[in-house]
């Protein structure tokens, strides 16, 4: 007899929804991959062109994550996720049966729409369900962040099955019935909040949208038309002048989209600056990793995503069953720093596969070093970006570190993939080329890495040093 949800079981009914929603986010990212040739043939796209079905969805994404998290906070955190899901389902059906290039990528950023606002507020519901309970915080953080690469990576293995054996239109189709589902389930299991009083900032929305997309648009485009070119640094300089416009409007308006007091929070900004360089070297090393499978090994993009389920797997594991424990004994800057580190040894043991390699002696084990690396670090940073804020401020919260991480996932990858192309990377039929591009991408990645442990390793004592620093009675100077 199947068990009833009672209010007891219920918040983790719910942790299965949010996680779900995790895991359908982060794989809407990589599953169109191995599909992009059939859609090119399909829709007649040139070269060009066919990276906007990428783009399009990142930009989007990346550019509305902070309007995502402060509409939660303001309107509620379950309506914005509803909401959420009802635009990325339409818009995976206008993707899924385009027949123009133009309709492909406008299904695409509208994907993209749909994720900004399901991501801040999927993390703001988490921490209004399990933030009260410290000893089922870490486990429900687990089980949630385990969900990012699950999706990372079934979205390559699922892509290529769908691709291969369906049709390339169900990367896209497959998202609604998970769509319709989410839509049906949230009523039931997630909690209603009522909506607060306060205005919408449109005009900061508009600068800070305005910057983060093209920021994220001259960096994804940056290694295709290069960095000095006229689009990278047109894009840069105006980004650069709407964020320095967005935050004098935060600094004057009444109500604004982000009001600067939250950087005040003791070690968010820190905690958002370890989650940009988490993101900067992940990313790179599971692109990377990829080509050098499929472009040096030779591996089908079925085996490809197969060979990455083991770390898939690992990262899986460790973090719903070891990380939630390690953070209630250690704390979330020790693991921080340490998982960091181990990280930066397993994407530097990548670093050496040679151009004639092999899966199991000279990938696999360095790859589960890294999903050890991942694992105790990705839960740890993002439960201390959004720790401190206030509970009318989680939307926004995590809206701030879904931005951090994406910009810095975005940046990472166009830097190292400039690297990569000036160490042979683009010699394409070339293994011994290849492989020292894919050899230097990966070192750097692992540099990245290591910067990132070093800035958590700082976080960390600047929170050691504030916690023991003395009270100054009030009147005497500190």
């Amino acid at each position: 007899m199947q068990r009833p949800i009672t209010p007891d079981n219920r918040r983790w009914w719910a942790l299965g929804l949010l996680a779900t929603a995790q895991f359908m986010v982060i794989m809407d990212t990589s599953i169109i991959g191995v599909a992009l040739p059939d859609i090119q043939g399909a829709l007649g796209l040139s070269q060009s062109g066919l990276s906007w079905i990428f783009n399009a969805y990142v930009v989007a994404f990346g550019g509305l994550l902070l309007l995502g998290g402060r509409l939660s906070d303001l309107l509620g955190p379950r309506r914005v996720f509803i909401a959420g899901w009802a635009i990325l389902t339409g818009a995976s059906v206008l993707a899924g049966v385009a027949t123009t290039a133009e309709l492909e990528i406008a299904g695409r950023a509208l994907q993209g729409v749909g994720a900004a606002l399901i991501a801040p507020s999927a993390l703001a519901l988490l921490m209004g369900l399990f933030g009260g309970e410290p000893r089922e915080m870490g486990k429900a953080f687990a089980i949630y962040g385990a969900a990012a690469p699950a999706g990372g990576t079934a979205g390559v293995f699922l892509g290529g099955v769908l691709t291969e054996w369906v049709d390339w239109r169900w990367v896209f189709l497959v998202n609604i019935p998970v769509g319709l589902a989410a839509l049906a389930l949230s009523p039931r299991l997630l909690p209603s909040a009522p909506a607060r009083r306060g205005r919408i900032d449109l005009l900061g929305a508009t600068a800070i949208t305005g910057a983060i997309s093209l920021a994220v648009l001259g960096i994804v485009r940056a290694p295709e038309v290069g960095w000095s070119s006229g689009e990278t640094l047109v894009s840069l300089a105006v980004a650069a002048a709407l964020l320095g416009w967005f935050v004098v409007l935060q600094a004057v308006r009444r109500d604004p989209l982000v009001p600067l007091s939250i950087f005040r929070v003791p070690g968010l900004s820190g905690a958002n600056v370890v989650a940009a360089l988490l993101g900067a070297a992940w990313i790179p090393m599971w692109f990377f990793l990829n080509l050098y499978l499929q472009q040096v090994l030779g591996y089908g993009a079925f085996e490809a995503g197969a060979a990455l389920l083991p770390m898939t797997a690992a990262i899986m594991a460790l973090m719903v069953g070891v990380t939630g424990r390690l953070v209630a004994r250690f704390g979330v800057a020790s693991l921080s720093v340490s998982g960091l580190a181990v990280l930066a040894a397993g994407i530097g043991w990548l670093a050496l596969v040679p151009a004639d390699g092999s899966f199991l002696t000279d990938v696999l084990p360095a790859t589960i070093v890294a999903a050890v690396g991942m694992s105790l670090a990705y839960i740890p940073v993002m439960m201390a970006a959004l720790a401190g804020a206030a509970p009318q401020e989680a939307g926004l919260a995590s809206g701030i570190f879904n931005t951090t991480y994406q910009v810095g996932s975005a940046l990472g990858l166009a830097a190292m993939t400039a690297v990569a192309a000036a160490n042979g990377a683009d010699q394409v039929g070339d293994a011994a080329a290849l492989t020292d591009g894919f050899q230097a991408a990966l070192a750097g990645a692992a540099l990245i890495a290591l910067a990132g442990a070093g800035a958590a390793l700082t976080l960390a004592r600047r929170r050691r040093t504030a916690d023991a620093a003395p009270d100054v009675p009030a009147g005497q100077p500190a």
